[in-house]
């Protein structure tokens, strides 16, 4: 595997790949489509629109509404991707996603955009932080953060006929690049970016990047850390972080969402259950978002290099006290 990662702005914003993913998708399959709740000018899919009109839809700000249009479009053989802001496309639909969609065994994808901080100046009300643990308790659904433009589309392409509920959670510009074009994925399957003895970094989303760079700075101090991207949170990858556990003894575990119930409480379940060892947390710890730049937002809920470097390090004196 080759990253191109340098720390950089992404050489293609998420919304931009999703428009060049949806129009693939549209031509290699004329069953697959695309529901909005009237936020087109925020995915820039207006053009999209146009040029496929019998496969995109514009609900309006009806998204519980939308999920059911999206069941009987899945009744009808077609092959639904919806989109809203993260907190709409999970807690305000979520009665209709897990009995319409799980409980009644449909497909459908759900793309939540503005993951997390990435909400930014929206503020709390748009920012969701349990969109995670809530989409993870529905059985056999697919649960996935990504960590850059390359990975969000490559998953669009990959979940295509994926049977059940797929979440999708994105930031829609900002990412940062860190796989080469064409890389390809495996649901359940996460990625060692990495290698490294001394600590285990386990991220999804914005939070990898974050990670390999915090890793650059323990190297510098003496500390050699593996950097992992988890790919999906569910299915996860139990076999990799079991093998994490084994080889590093100590984990910290990195996210964009709420630590109750999120990626963190799932890797502990499996270490816990296979292999005790000692694991650290990063990420919202059971609070409401506010209003904010992202550099801000991430000092506030301490999702920084310097959070990750200073976690590592007290877990590695921690491990070695034992």
């Amino acid at each position: 595997m080759q990253l191109r990662y340098t720390g950089g702005k992404a050489e293609k914003e998420p919304l931009q790949v999703f428009n060049e993913t949806m129009r693939e998708l549209f031509e290699e399959d004329k069953r697959v489509v695309y529901l909005d709740a009237d936020l087109m000018g925020s995915l820039k899919t207006a053009q999209l629109w146009k040029d496929y009109p019998k496969n995109v839809f514009n609900t309006g700000i009806q998204e519980a509404n939308m999920i059911g249009v999206a069941a009987g479009m899945y009744l009808n053989g077609l092959k639904p991707y919806v989109h809203s802001f993260s907190p709409f496309a999970s807690r305000r639909v979520f009665d209709q996603v897990f009995l319409s969609i799980g409980y009644a065994k449909k497909s459908i994808r759900i793309i939540g955009s503005d993951a997390g901080i990435m909400a930014t100046n929206n503020g709390g009300t748009h920012m969701s932080f349990e969109d995670v643990a809530m989409m993870r308790t529905i059985p056999d659904a697919c649960v996935i953060d990504a960590s850059d433009p390359v990975m969000f589309g490559e998953l669009l392409k990959l979940t295509k006929d994926r049977p059940g509920v797929t979440y999708i959670r994105t930031a829609r510009r900002d990412l940062k690049d860190i796989y080469v074009p064409d890389e390809k994925f495996e649901i359940g399957k996460g990625k060692i970016l990495r290698e490294g003895s001394d600590v285990s970094l386990i991220a999804s989303g914005i939070m990898v990047a974050t990670c390999l760079e915090a890793a650059e700075k323990l190297a510098q101090i003496g500390i050699n850390a593996r950097v992992v991207d988890i790919i999906t949170i569910k299915p996860i990858d139990k076999e990799l972080v079991i093998d994490c556990a084994k080889t590093t003894n100590a984990i910290v575990v990195c996210e964009n969402a709420n630590v109750i119930g999120g990626l963190g409480s799932a890797v502990c379940d499996i270490t816990a259950e296979s292999c005790p060892v000692c694991v650290e947390k990063i990420g919202i710890n059971d609070k409401y978002g506010c209003v904010g730049n992202e550099q801000f937002l991430r000092e506030k809920y301490g999702l920084t290099v310097e959070s990750i470097v200073e976690k590592a390090k007290k877990l590695i004196e921690k491990r070695e006290a034992k």
